[in-house]
Order: C-alpha cells, then sequence, then structure tokens
C-alpha cells in the first residue's frame, strides 16, 4: 500500500459538507463506504434490479431528424461502428412516431408558433399521432428493426423516447378514447396546464387505473419491446405520470425482457424503488451552467454532493450531461452556457457521479442551436472532438470507481489551497482496486495546487492538449491550466 496514496491520505480527504442545521451526518463520516449505502426502500421484496450489462454503461441520444442529412434510420445505421468506437454503450433514439398536424408547431426555437394547416413545418416529435407506428420521415418498421438488430450486433442497446404524459391533438386515442383524456368544463381537450406544449393534449392520469389509460399505455409500451426488440425507454416528463403507473410498465416490460433498462426524465427518488434504473441530474446539470460562469461559487456544487446519498442512495443511476436536445435547442450550445469552461465541465459531468451523456454533434464540437420543429443536419466536420468523448466514456468503462449506482464509488473532496476557483475529488474501490483523481480549475489563470499523487502509481489520463505528453502527474505543486483539468488513474496498489 502506497501511504501517500489519495485513500490514505487523510490530510487531503474532506468529506462533502454535512448537512446544515438539520442534525444528519454525512454518511461518509460513518465509516460506511458510501457504495455500500443503500436507502431505497425498493431493494426489498419484489426489488428493481438493474441489467448486468448497464454497470459501466455510456449513453448516447440520437437526435434522428438531424444527425444525418437523410434524417433516417437506415442513414444512422451507417454511423453505428463510428458511435461504438466512440465508446456508446445505449443508444436513445429521440421520439420515432408520426407527428400531428392539428396545432403542430413550427418556426424558430426562440419564436415557435402553431402553423398554418398545410404547412412544410416537420413539428415537435414529442407531439406522438400513434403510439404503434413509426414517423415514415425516418422509414419503416423493418427499418428500425433492422437498426435494433445492428445495435445489439455491436453490442449496443437501443432505447425509445416515449411520450405518456400526452399526446397530439389528432392522435388517434383522441378519436377512439376520449376518455383517456382530460377535457376542460366545455369537454375540449386541452394542453397540459401552465406549459406553452400547444401542440399536445393532455391525458387524465388521475383517473387512468379506471378509465383504462394505464392498461392502454402499457399495452403500447409492450409492443416495441415485443415487436422491434428494443431495449428500453426514456421517459419524457417521467414525473407528471403516477409512479404506480412507472412502476406496473416496468413488471410488463420485465415479463418479455427481464434485462429492460429504463430512463426517467425527472428527478423524483421514489422512481428509483422500482420503476427506474436512471434519472437525471437535472439539478446538478444547472449548477453545472452556474458555476462555468462564476454566477454560483464551487460551494453549490460541494452543498449538491452532500445531500445526493441522502436523497437517492447509492443504487440509483443518476444521468450526468452538460447538453443535450432541450439544452441546445432552447438554452444554448455549450459554449453559449458555459463559455471557456466548457470543456472542464464537461470532464466533471463525465467523472463526478452518474453516466455521461453525449448528444447527437456533441463529439464534433456541435457549435449551432439546432431547430427543433425543421430540418437541420449536424454539421460533423472531422469529428474533432471524438478524442476527448472517447476518452471519457473509455475511463467510465475502465475504472470500476466510476461505475454507475453503487457499481461505482460516490466522489470524495480533496481540499486544495484554492477552494474557490479549483474543484478536486477522488474516487476510489477497495474492491475491485480503482481509483480515478480529477481537479478542474474554473478561473482565468493557471492555478498550482498540491494533490496526494505519487508519480510511481497515478497516470495522468486526460488533460487539455498540450499537456498531455507525460503520462506521470508533474512534482507537486501541480499547474492546472486556466479553464483546465487534469484526470489520473491508479495504475498501483492501493
Amino acid at each position: 500500500m502506497k501511504m501517500n496514496s489519495v485513500l490514505s491520505t487523510a490530510a487531503f480527504q474532506v468529506v462533502l459538507l454535512s448537512f446544515v442545521a438539520c442534525g444528519d451526518s454525512d454518511p461518509v463520516q460513518k465509516g460506511t463506504s458510501p457504495a455500500q449505502i443503500v436507502h431505497s426502500p425498493g431493494k426489498t421484496g419484489d426489488a428493481l434490479v438493474h441489467p448486468s450489462w448497464s454497470k459501466n454503461a455510456t449513453i448516447y441520444e440520437v437526435n434522428v431528424r438531424q444527425h444525418t442529412a437523410e434524417g433516417t434510420f437506415a442513414a444512422f445505421k451507417r454511423d453505428l461502428p463510428r458511435l461504438k468506437e466512440l465508446g456508446v454503450d445505449i443508444l436513445w433514439l429521440m421520439p420515432i412516431h408520426p407527428i400531428g398536424d392539428e396545432n403542430r408547431k413550427g418556426g424558430e426555437n426562440a419564436n415557435n408558433f402553431i402553423v398554418e394547416p398545410g404547412s412544410t413545418s416537420l413539428g415537435s416529435p414529442y407531439s406522438v399521432r400513434d403510439y404503434f407506428a413509426v414517423n415514415p420521415d425516418y422509414g419503416t418498421l423493418a427499418d428500425l428493426k433492422s437498426l435494433v438488430a445492428a445495435a445489439h450486433a455491436l453490442d449496443m442497446k437501443l432505447i425509445l423516447d416515449w411520450v405518456a404524459n400526452h399526446t397530439a391533438f389528432d392522435s388517434d386515442w383522441t378519436r377512439d378514447h376520449r376518455e383517456f383524456f382530460l377535457l376542460d368544463s366545455a369537454g375540449n381537450l386541452q394542453p397540459p396546464l401552465g406549459t406553452d406544449w400547444w401542440d399536445v393534449t393532455q391525458l387524465d392520469w388521475e383517473n387512468g387505473q379506471s378509465n383504462g389509460l394505464y392498461e392502454a399505455m402499457d399495452e403500447a409500451l409492450d409492443y416495441w419491446v415485443r415487436e422491434a426488440d428494443i431495449d428500453g425507454y426514456r421517459c419524457d416528463v417521467a414525473m407528471k405520470v403516477p409512479t404506480a403507473f412507472w412502476e406496473q410498465a416496468r413488471k410488463s416490460l420485465e415479463a418479455i425482457k427481464p434485462d429492460v433498462f429504463m430512463l426517467a426524465e425527472a428527478e423524483e427518488p421514489d422512481h428509483h424503488n422500482r420503476a427506474f434504473d436512471m434519472s437525471y441530474a437535472w439539478h446538478l446539470h444547472h449548477l453545472y451552467n452556474q458555476v462555468s460562469t462564476g454566477a454560483y461559487p464551487l460551494d453549490s456544487l460541494r452543498h449538491y454532493l452532500a445531500h445526493e446519498l441522502d436523497r437517492f442512495g447509492s443504487d440509483a443511476y443518476r444521468m450526468s450531461f452538460v447538453t443535450n436536445h432541450d439544452e441546445n435547442s432552447w438554452n444554448g450550445t455549450i459554449a453559449e452556457r458555459m463559455g471557456s469552461n466548457g470543456d472542464a465541465i464537461t470532464v466533471l459531468a463525465g467523472t463526478l457521479m452518474g453516466m455521461p451523456l453525449i448528444y447527437s454533434g456533441q463529439e464534433a464540437g456541435l457549435s449551432k442551436r439546432l431547430r427543433f420543429f425543421e430540418k437541420d443536419t449536424v454539421v460533423w466536420g472531422d469529428y474533432e472532438r471524438t478524442n476527448f468523448y472517447k476518452n471519457i466514456n473509455r475511463l467510465n468503462h475502465d475504472e470500476p470507481a466510476l461505475w454507475n449506482g453503487g457499481f461505482g464509488a460516490f466522489p470524495i473532496e480533496i481540499s486544495t489551497n484554492q477552494p474557490d476557483k479549483v474543484f478536486a475529488y477522488h474516487r476510489t474501490l477497495e474492491t475491485p482496486k480503482s481509483q480515478v483523481v480529477v481537479a478542474i480549475n474554473l478561473s482565468d489563470a493557471p492555478q498550482l495546487v498540491t494533490l496526494p499523487l505519487d508519480g510511481d502509481v497515478h497516470r495522468l489520463e486526460m488533460a487539455p492538449a498540450g499537456a498531455e505528453s507525460g503520462l506521470q502527474p508533474s512534482p507537486n505543486p501541480l499547474e492546472i491550466p486556466a479553464h483546465g483539468y487534469a484526470v489520473w488513474s491508479q495504475k498501483a496498489d492501493l
């Protein structure tokens, strides 16, 4: 054992901020490995069990319309070998169903509007007209099956985006099952209250068990697993649909495919009891946006992590990201939101906690807001950021300390002499032995920091261009470039 390794150097370990004025103590202080702490009440009896293949998986969001010039399943299928090489394990396809015509939206993202009948606008993929059909713009059911089979042949999984809270105004269900919908006082269909989602109409989930909605939606979800052999779902605004339904649906899907994978676009701890493997780390993402610009101090990250285990336990998978279809189209590119700290925050998102997400075009340095309702193909160029994201995925595959949920290790902060500018931490497992050390500098100047690194043990895995020539870390103190980062792994016994 190297006594000056991070795990053994108590002087450099800082337990994440304790809960303020509430009397709760940090689980790390109790002498229990964070990876062993499970708060989820769902882990008794009829338990949710993550698919074995998911423990070190990474995920990639596919904007089918914009990913290729053709915008089809067949064209996207040709890109699978490249994505496999990038280190992608799960392919999440944005909704693949026919899009409603009534109240269809169009225009630029910031100035969207309901288009006139006959408009050439392609509309929102989240306005679903038929849960049992494929959008003909993307291809046929046979094309989808071929894509799934090709992904499986490369040992990748494929999940579909599912919109359960609402449908298009002219969906099959608004015609044949009016009882499924939440109508206004005059008996008319209405958009989800409190939103500007004028192109969709709200389903009546409060009465979903009695009106037949639970059974009908369950049947639709089962269909794609049985018929197309998909591996699960990303569930849109999952918090707007009762958890009881998601738990029912999960069990039904498991009867068809026991290792189904479910991702919630939500941040609800009870989703992890029995329904979902993974949820969005939305709040953490918003903190990434804020700390990158200095709007929030780095202490906000420390405070967040102090509460993460208490809220979600260690078993829950959490998806960590710097962009996705919503962020890119509505809030801006990585550069717009994070400025010069984009890469440093991306390294943080890829190593701090959770499963890292890459969005269509991110590995090409996507530098524009993709139009949401119209065709707007990603400009791929020479895929300039490929090695950057490949390295993040590689570390998540190869270093058990970074694995998902309870398979990995929770981050422990390393104190530095620049706590307002530099955030440093390690994730360490005893069994299997694995350690990753990360430091990011969000300031405008290089920062000298002292970290408990041994040159015979730790190898530099990632650093900005020009700093990657040496495999061993520089002698302490270490210089972290302005807006820079450094990632080390331990390559000897703890």
